[in-house]
């Protein structure tokens, strides 16, 4: 845990509606106070005005996870994802760079792309068919000084390409830094490369239908709070806790923005002539019977095995609504083959399950937070410390500490 700070000034940015003095207090004692009690007050959960908040704060200082770079895979793949209402495009350039844009023509705030797909060579823009190349140059201004003139004096087109957003990829994770202040990704991921130094330089490999996604009726922190620990295993995973149980499992919290738990009791799935995906080659032997599962603040779920690893995503679309998107990955283009297809389809399928039991307790904490009754919960010295962790993150990220 991040020693004890004294109270923060509340941020600039934090006079939204919803922000009265209650909500100061309460977040500034838990961005004080790493032992704080009680989490975020239910409005955090419940109010368009502390999502809108959040995204100037939680989701604008640091790096936010958006996508995968395999949602783009070839030149003039496209994707755009919606990050609390804000519109954001992936686009894998011809060179193969892979750049985010704001996705929102410069002429009159037409969003560029709606759903993901192929570009060709250029984005056209749906209303007026302005064509931006895709490094995001303005390329083309149909009629613009007239029927049948494409050019106009005194209107410079390198003045007005797409808007950029500073973005960086880790083992195929995209994030974005939306206020560009953030440290380096490699710097703010340090903490976690440290701790997973074994898995760094692993080729990752993934294919279509290799991962999952929920459309879940909560907020987009509960699914993070709920991954960050193994308390609710008994309850509403007794499946897995038969053969991983509660007490093989272990906390993490922190340093900095990462939190979750491990398992010393990892069994990758086999089929049935006892084979499992590409264990990961020079891997230490401590790995070959553990797996980790940590989340990187604000919203990215990432879990290491010896033989596959993966990445879930959550994105927050409204105050009780978010998207879950997974991705898994092997080490070994060995894993990609058919005869291993079978086995890729288990392995996503044991994952897909497990996920879709924790819709219960998400649903259902999005639900129990809009009662008069709850006061930011309890959270307890020992079971709980990872969550509280995230907490404390989150509230000296919406406090400027």
């Amino acid at each position: 845990m991040n020693a004890p700070v004294s109270p923060a000034p509340i941020a600039a940015s934090a006079a939204a509606p919803g922000w009265t003095p209650e909500i100061a207090a309460a977040v500034g004692a838990l961005a004080a106070d790493p032992q704080h009690p009680t989490g975020l007050p239910a409005p955090f959960y419940t109010d368009d005005s502390m999502l809108l908040l959040e995204r100037q704060t939680v989701l604008a200082s640091g790096w936010t996870a958006l996508a995968f770079g395999a949602d783009v895979p070839k030149p003039g793949d496209l994707f755009p994802v919606d990050l609390a209402g804000l519109p954001l495009l992936l686009v894998r350039g011809r060179d193969m760079v892979l750049r985010v844009f704001h996705n929102v023509c410069r002429h009159r705030g037409m969003k560029l792309v709606a759903e993901p797909g192929h570009a060709g060579r250029v984005i056209k823009c749906p209303y007026h068919a302005w064509c931006y190349g895709l490094d995001g140059t303005l390329s083309a201004t149909p009629h613009v000084g007239g029927p049948g003139v494409h050019e106009c004096a005194g209107f410079d087109t390198g003045d007005f390409g797409l808007m950029p957003v500073r973005s960086g990829v880790w083992h195929d994770t995209v994030f974005v830094n939306l206020d560009g202040k953030a440290p380096p990704l490699d710097l703010a991921l340090a903490p976690l490369k440290e701790r997973w130094a074994a898995f760094e330089e692993a080729s990752l490999f993934t294919e279509d239908g290799f991962g999952f996604g929920f459309d879940l009726a909560t907020n987009w922190k509960l699914p993070i709070e709920n991954y960050l620990e193994s308390y609710h295993l008994p309850t509403i995973h007794p499946g897995l806790n038969r053969f991983s149980r509660l007490e093989d499992h272990y906390n993490i919290a922190g340093p900095g923005g990462i939190a979750g738990q491990g398992s010393t009791v990892c069994r990758p799935p086999m089929d049935e002539q006892g084979r499992r995906l590409p264990t990961l080659a020079g891997l230490p032997e401590e790995w070959l019977e553990k797996a980790e599962y940590i989340a990187v603040f604000p919203n990215v779920m990432f879990g290491v095995h010896r033989d596959h690893l993966y990445s879930v995503i959550a994105t927050p679309v409204a105050p009780g609504r978010t998207t879950e998107r997974a991705r898994i990955y092997c080490y070994s283009p060995d894993g990609l083959s058919d005869a291993l297809k079978p086995l890729r389809e288990t392995t996503t399928g044991v994952w897909r399950d497990i996920f879709a039991e924790d819709v219960i307790p998400v649903e259902g904490m999005q639900a129990g937070r809009h009662s008069t009754a709850f006061d930011g919960g309890a959270l307890t010295p020992v079971m709980d410390a990872p969550t509280r962790h995230y907490h404390v993150w989150l509230a000296r990220a919406l406090t400027g500490a």
